[in-house]
Order: structure tokens, then C-alpha cells, then sequence
């Protein structure tokens, strides 16, 4: 497997932006959902099976693997989708395919698709990692476990010598950052009771993100709570420790998000990138940790927790239902034209006003993320400081403006 450091960085990616921004900013990997049957059926836009050709592409241009995700609950009405979908995953040279199911596993094997084990299956133990091993050459073990219990499994492989259908020792994957569910590795049926809406089968309310009220039914007394977001967990960030995960000797970090904006992908990918860079060079500081973490602050997040893996209970809350990030994005206009000559950029403002000193995000399906700081343009051909609604704008870029891209700029929270 190659990767560009001891420990292979594993991009979320819900649509193409995603996707390029993941690849542009030092991912080793890249996981995504195509169609319905994947965890975040509805959370993010997903591709369809018309894109994977083009996925597997901008993966293999950058040397860079590609997952399929294909890990809900599978019943027989799928059985003839999931055979289409790994059908075309294994024409396009997708990498491998995520599952949990053993309807997805048992024809992803007969088809010889490399198979890596969801966290859907929930494995805690050496001897269910030797049972899984029959099928997989990777597997992501429970979010429940400690980095002691991850430590030793991984031990355990290396003294039995557990190998995968590949004929290389198993390899463990661990998720490294981004939202955790208050059920065991993600299995709720909250939104299935409430809404006939099941999260195991990607169609998740977050029912666990709201505000409630509990009132003890026999007094009408209201219970008073000292967080009203009692089941929605803050968000998991191993960054501040990732020496000591990469001490457990796991192969794969996981990042959660393909529900999340392109940016946040860029920012996050950005942030471990530098630090497993960092572990592997032998200058991985607390002083470094500090930096890292402001940074990933200014992108969506619940606040941050180490989750179980430093052994402690579960008992950090969100206070919000939403973001805690410390910065946002507003709209601002759209790209109309692009001058490779001089690599200048031309904008149509849209929406909110724009000056010299703002800093600007640039997306789009092909651009990826683009950041950087507005410190000159043209506005209606005029050289001005300051533009609004309604006017052209154009300045110097170092990237391709294409029409599909939309421009931003960020405002403190």
C-alpha cells in the first residue's frame, strides 16, 4: 500500500469539491458514497454511477486509493443493486469497497475487489479480526475502544501473523476526527422510531442533535439538565495525541465528514497531513498542536473530544446544536472568466460586499478549495478597494477560475 507517511490519511469526500480538495491537500486516500446504500445516504449529496470513472481518475492521476462505501443494512431488494454498483466500481478501478453486509463482502470477493471491514461490524477482538480476515485485507475497528485495547489487536496481528486475502499482515483502520454518534459504532434507531427514517440504512434525522425536555410523568416535574444537548457528543480530535495513536501502530486514520463542506476537507486534511508529517520527522511538538488546532477551530465543529481511545467515559457534550467554529463563510458571487495568459479571474458579485484585506474562498467541482487573501482588484475595470452587489470584479489567482466555481469570503463568528 502506498502512502506518504507511517500512517495513511483517509479523505471524506460527498461530492466532487470534496474530492479535490482532498486530493490537493495530501490525502492518501479518499472514501465515497454512490447512489443510496452508503452510511450518509441523505447527509450528503453522493455521486452517482456515471462519476466513478472520473473519481477513480483524479485518485489515480494523484496516486492517491479509492474507497467505495457500500456498508448499510442490505436487504434482498438491493441484492441486484449492490451487484451493479460493484460491478462498475471494479470496471472503473476503484480501489476497494467498504462493506459490513455479507451479501456486499461475498460478491465483492467473488469479483476479487479488495473488501475492508466497516466499523458497522464493530470489532473489539483478535479473533474477530482472524474471522474477518478470510475476506478483508483492512478493518476499522469499533469507536468504543481505547488506544491500549486498538495497541494490542494490532500486537496480537503482528504475533499471529494475520494476514488478509492480499497475503500481508491485516492492517487496522481507527477514525481520527469528525462527528461521533452517542450508539455503539454509529448503530441508532432513534431516527427509525421517530421518523420510519433508519440511520442504518443512511437515512439519519440526527434526532440526537436537538434540544429536549425530560419531564418525570408522575410529578410533571421538569428535570433539570446541565447540558440541553445531552446525546449529541462533540466532535472526536486526535490531533493533540496523534503521536500516541501512532504509536498503536494503526495503518489508517480515518476523517469523518462527507457531509461537510469542501473547506472543511481542505482544512482538516491540511491540519493531520502537517502533523503525520511532523510524527514521521521527528518534530511533532505541543507548541505545533496548539497552531493545528486553532486552525481546525475555524472549520465546522461541535467543539472537541478524544472520544474513548485515552480511556476516558463518555460524558463530553456539545452545548449547541450547531457549529462552534470561529469563522464562516458568506456567498459572494460566482466565477464568469478566466485569463490564462495573465491568471487573472473575473467575478460577478452577487450577494455581499467585498474589500481589499477580506479573506477569499474559492470552490467548484474541478477547482477543489481554493484560500487566500483579497489584497488588490479591478472593480468594473476601475482600480478600487471596495466592491458590491451587482459589480464585475477581476484580480490575479494562481489557480483556473471556471464558471461552475463560487466565490466567498470569511467573517468571524
Amino acid at each position: 500500500m502506498t502512502r506518504s507517511g507511517s500512517i495513511e490519511l483517509m479523505a471524506p469526500a460527498g461530492n466532487f469539491e470534496s474530492l479535490q480538495a482532498a486530493l490537493d491537500h495530501g490525502a492518501d486516500s479518499v472514501y465515497f458514497g454512490v447512489e443510496q446504500l452508503n452510511m450518509r445516504a441523505r447527509a450528503s449529496i453522493n455521486f452517482t454511477l456515471d462519476d466513478l470513472p472520473e473519481i477513480a481518475k483524479r485518485c489515480a492521476d494523484k496516486g492517491v486509493r479509492s474507497y467505495l462505501t457500500l456498508n448499510t443494512i442490505i436487504y434482498d431488494h438491493d441484492l441486484s443493486i449492490i451487484k451493479t454498483l460493484l460491478d462498475a466500481a471494479k470496471k472503473a478501478q476503484i480501489t476497494a469497497v467498504i462493506a459490513m453486509d455479507q451479501a456486499v463482502i461475498a460478491y465483492a470477493r467473488q469479483i476479487n475487489m479488495e473488501i475492508h471491514i466497516s466499523t458497522q461490524i464493530n470489532i473489539t477482538n483478535i479473533e474477530t479480526v482472524k474471522f474477518y480476515a478470510m475476506f478483508a485485507d483492512t478493518m476499522v475497528l469499533s469507536r468504543e475502544l481505547s488506544l491500549r485495547q486498538v495497541k494490542k489487536i494490532v500486537e496480537q496481528i503482528e504475533k499471529e501473523q494475520v494476514k488478509g486475502p492480499a497475503g500481508r499482515l491485516v492492517e487496522i483502520e481507527i477514525f481520527g476526527h469528525g462527528a461521533l454518534c452517542m450508539a455503539v459504532s454509529g448503530k441508532c434507531y432513534l431516527s427509525l422510531h421517530s421518523s420510519n427514517s433508519s440511520a442504518n440504512r443512511g437515512a439519519c434525522k440526527q434526532n440526537c442533535r436537538k434540544k429536549y425536555t425530560v419531564i418525570d410523568q408522575e410529578t410533571g416535574f421538569e428535570i433539570e439538565l446541565d447540558n440541553e444537548y445531552m446525546m449529541s457528543p462533540k466532535d472526536l480530535c486526535t490531533l493533540d495525541f496523534l503521536d500516541q495513536v501512532a504509536d498503536a501502530g494503526i495503518k489508517v486514520l480515518k476523517i469523518e465528514g462527507r457531509g461537510r463542506a469542501p473547506e472543511y476537507v481542505a482544512k482538516v486534511i491540511k491540519t493531520y497531513r502537517e502533523a503525520i508529517d511532523a510524527i514521521d520527522q521527528g518534530t511533532f511538538s505541543q507548541d505545533k498542536v496548539g497552531v493545528w488546532m486553532e486552525e481546525l477551530s475555524k472549520v465546522y465543529n461541535r467543539g472537541f473530544w478524544s472520544g474513548y481511545y485515552l480511556g476516558q467515559k463518555l460524558g463530553e457534550w456539545s452545548d449547541q446544536s450547531g457549529s462552534s467554529a470561529t469563522q464562516k463563510k458568506l456567498y459572494v458571487g460566482k466565477g464568469v472568466h478566466f485569463f490564462p495568459k495573465t491568471n487573472i479571474a473575473e467575478f460577478k458579485i452577487d450577494a455581499f460586499d467585498l474589500k481589499v484585506g477580506d479573506q477569499l474562498l474559492v470552490t467548484g467541482p474541478t477547482t477543489g478549495v481554493k484560500e487566500f487573501e483579497l489584497t488588490s482588484m479591478m472593480v468594473n475595470d476601475q482600480p478600487l478597494e471596495h466592491a458590491k452587489k451587482g459589480d464585475s470584479i477581476t484580480l490575479a489567482v494562481d489557480f483556473r477560475v471556471r464558471p461552475s466555481d463560487k466565490l466567498y469570503k470569511y467573517v468571524p463568528v
